[in-house]
């Protein structure tokens, strides 16, 4: 399949905008943290809690989604959803109460949630399968730089402004991000579907009863929950805490994590588009990241900080081969099912990262504040530890599942 650069330009740019802000909404709290603290009062639980709204709220609208997607096509379904992560914003600015913050925050988490799952529908719409890991890594790329963008520049901003006049501005460039949607992505035939809303719900019904799909997803939800809830939050008060960075070098150190990401995001993608070539399929490849990912995250727990900045770097590095499970799911289904079975598989991903997000905090509040006023680092490694254990488990059954049927758990059933 050839198509014209300004297509292919067309089809990546607004998605990527899009996909850059949902980023940089889902990773900015870890910046603004103590802003937060100090201006509304919240504890590490409610700080966990505020911060996990965005991912109920997402987690919530994923079988809709995956529905809206697959019957009206990702263009008209994302750029209607940025307005309502664009009121989203502009509430979460003015709120000065804890509701009022995790109402907006839960706006955005719905106005963003077509982000990236709209661009991955795109793509399987305009490329060959094959085509996918590749394009889907690049689109992940968009992401990675929304949270380069979440670090040292926010914490740039903020000496010119404050938190509220950093979403005020956010809210001013999702509405021109879905203007940009709208107007930019091209209509390709075959978006709209033609099935029957009973249709429709049968294919979820069929994609939930995959043995591809639950072969996969456990280990897949658990790393993607680890990623998503350290990074986009925990991530700056354990430097803050365990590595005693003050606010500059932490963002300098989560900055590194985001350009480590942009690479492995390109990395991950571009390695299984060739070792696809020669037979190895990208659920080995990203079999191989995700237990490295486990392995840096085994050093966190240890808190191994004469190696701060190295371990760090690897998380954000090999944290992005969890994204490689969609592709294959992508290539696991008819074309038509594609936005129900990434959608099903992002309903439990962002679920599983609400419930991590705020089950870090509760344990992090277990133990008492330090005399600096920061929280104990032994609540990090507990809470940290406790999601290595999923991710291992869930590494477990992949492999006994793969190994019961005979074959790697994916491709057309």
């Amino acid at each position: 399949m050839t198509l014209k650069p300004s297509i292919l330009l067309r089809v990546f740019i607004p998605f990527a905008l899009g996909y850059f802000l949902s980023y940089l909404y889902r990773t900015v709290n870890a910046i603004i943290a103590p802003d937060l603290v100090r201006d509304v009062g919240v504890d590490p639980a409610s700080l966990g809690l505020l911060t996990s709204a965005y991912f109920l709220a997402f987690a919530a609208f994923q079988l809709p989604l995956g529905v809206l997607l697959d019957r009206y096509g990702p263009r008209r379904v994302e750029a209607s959803l940025l307005l309502f992560a664009a009121a989203g914003a502009f509430i979460f600015a003015r709120a000065e109460t804890l509701g009022g913050l995790m109402l907006g925050r839960a706006l955005i988490g719905l106005g963003v949630s077509a982000c990236l799952m709209a661009a991955f529908k795109a793509f399987t719409l305009w490329f060959p399968v094959e085509r996918l890991p590749l394009a889907n890594g690049i689109q992940m790329i968009s992401g990675g730089i929304g949270a380069l963008a979440a670090t040292t520049p926010v914490e740039l901003f903020l000496k010119i402004t404050d938190w509220r006049g950093v979403f005020l501005v956010l809210s001013g460039i999702t509405v021109t991000a879905a203007i940009c949607v709208f107007l930019v992505v091209p209509e390709k035939e075959g978006t709209h579907s033609g099935e029957s809303l009973r249709e429709q719900i049968s294919g979820i019904r069929l994609i939930f009863n995959s043995r591809t799909f639950w072969g996969i997803a456990p280990w897949a939800v658990t790393a993607q929950a680890a990623y998503l809830s350290i990074a986009g939050l925990w991530s700056g008060p354990w430097l803050r805490d365990v590595a005693s960075h003050d606010r500059m070098s932490l963002a300098n150190t989560l900055m590194g994590v985001s350009l480590a990401m942009i690479i492995g995001y390109f990395t991950f993608g571009s390695v299984a588009e060739r070792l696809a070539r020669r037979s190895i399929r990208p659920m080995t490849v990203a079999s191989v990241g995700m237990l490295c990912f486990i392995g840096v995250q085994c050093l966190l727990v240890v808190q191994w900080t004469s190696f701060t900045l190295q371990l760090w770097l690897l998380f954000g590095f090999f944290g992005t081969s969890c994204i490689l499970p969609y592709a294959v799911l992508s290539q696991s289904f008819p074309r038509h099912l594609s936005g129900r079975a990434n959608t099903g598989l992002n309903l439990m991903v962002f679920v599983a990262a609400f419930s991590a997000q705020w089950v870090i905090g509760l344990i992090i509040n277990l133990w008492p504040q330090t005399s600096s006023g920061g929280y104990d680092p032994a609540g990090y490694s507990t809470g940290f530890g406790l999601i290595v254990v999923l991710q291992v488990a869930g590494a477990a059954w992949y492999f006994i599942s793969s190994a019961s049927s005979k074959k790697p758990l994916q491709g057309h059933e």
